[in-house]
């Protein structure tokens, strides 16, 4: 086995801080033999991973870290780690970055077949698609996936406050008496602001200062590494994968028109609905159909959304639309955990029951009155009123 990989393994131990893990921590089931956990770039799978070793095992032989995308493994094949490893009393294997290795699905398969005793948990992108894998993993992986940090999440992160999430049915029936308790401990709107721009990715702890330098570089990376790689896009052809996530970022919350698109880009119309599932996988963009149509890559979506506000910043700037950020917030809070589609009336239909207007404190009740389950999320109040909910609330529903 590398001794260069156990001695890098031991200095992330090392450096590894476990008095803050994400609430996820508890929600996976680490008894499982083959864990995945996957997200986006900068959401911190490499850290719970981490602190899962250490606060569950002591360095020694038992427990092994590597990441894939190690030069050891250029040369190297990961099944031979494994069973030097295994061999050696190893009971626990944790991988990270597997996209990153060729073959990485067939050779974990023949793990988890050939070393029964061999726990083994492994990270990657969030285009990670195991039915596209050539081995079949499905029936062995146990699949999570580890959104970015909800508005609750940020605070509890930053040390200004720890509340516990709010259910939807609390949140939509008793928000006024919620608000007015978490506007006692803190001040929601300020922080909420600083959020927007930052918030959604652990890494704004490390420097404030070069937080949306490194998040751009990570969507580059996202476009450049990660949709080429699963997707197999050519080279030359990501210029047309930017050229249209420029124009999302843009336009958000954008209406496709595919055939306006096409010409835009110079890329043919299937070619365009291709390239938006590819973004929507990657999660740096979210998708919002019709109740009738679903979603899959046959079916134009109704708006096209950045994922999260932080991403609408490194793109395109501080000259952000209000009503645009207000959407991607609402929609960046709701999508990872309810069904979300798009209403003819309000802005947000939630798991087919409930209707969401979003807009400023002085939205009126016009458009969605007498529209049964109807709600305002309005922007600017600390606390709402009848069926006028603050925005930022919706921040604590994971």
């Amino acid at each position: 086995m590398s001794e260069t990989l156990v001695l890098r393994f031991l200095e992330k131990y090392g450096q590894t801080k476990i008095d803050l893990v994400r609430d996820e921590m508890g929600q996976v089931d680490w008894s499982n033999r083959l864990i995945g956990i996957k997200g986006s770039r900068g959401v911190g799978k490499t850290t719970l991973v981490l602190q899962y070793i250490k606060k569950n095992y002591k360095p020694g032989n038992e427990v092994l870290y590597v990441s894939l995308d190690h030069i050891y493994f250029s040369s190297n094949l990961l099944y031979e780690l494994a069973d030097d490893f295994y061999k050696k009393g190893g009971k626990l294997l944790v991988m990270d970055e597997v996209h990153r290795y060729a073959g990485w699905s067939q050779e974990i398969k023949n793990m988890y077949d050939d070393f029964p005793d061999l726990k083994m948990i492994f990270t990657g992108s969030s285009l990670l698609q195991l039915s596209k894998a050539k081995a079949d993993l499905s029936r062995r992986a146990v699949m999570y996936n580890l959104p970015e940090l909800s508005f609750r999440n940020y605070l509890k992160f930053s040390g200004i406050a720890d509340i516990q999430p709010i259910t939807l049915n609390a949140l939509l029936n008793d928000h006024v008496a919620i608000a007015l308790d978490i506007s006692q401990k803190i001040k929601p709107l300020l922080h909420f602001s600083s959020y927007i721009k930052y918030g959604y990715y652990p890494f704004f702890l490390e420097n404030l200062k070069t937080f949306h330098q490194k998040l751009y570089e990570a969507i580059q990376v996202a476009v450049e590494i990660d949709i080429a790689q699963f997707e197999q896009v050519q080279p030359a052809n990501l210029v047309y994968v930017k050229k249209l996530l420029d124009i999302i970022s843009r336009s958000v919350p954008f209406k496709p028109n595919l055939s306006n698109i096409s010409q835009r880009t110079g890329i043919s119309i299937n070619t365009v609905k291709n390239y938006i599932q590819y973004l929507y996988k990657a999660n740096l963009i979210a998708l919002l159909h019709d109740q009738q149509k679903g979603i899959n890559s046959l079916n134009k979506p109704e708006k096209i959304y950045l994922a999260n506000p932080n991403l609408m910043y490194s793109l395109v700037g501080d000259n952000q639309n209000p009503g645009n950020m207000r959407e991607t917030f609402l929609l960046s809070q709701l999508k990872n955990h309810f069904r979300v589609n798009a209403h003819d009336i309000g802005d947000f239909l939630i798991n087919e029951q409930y209707v969401i207007e979003v807009g400023g404190k002085n939205k009126s009740q016009s458009q969605i009155s007498g529209v049964p389950h109807a709600y305002i999320a309005a922007d600017g109040i600390e606390v709402g009123i009848n069926n006028k909910i603050p925005l930022w609330l919706f921040g604590f529903l994971y």
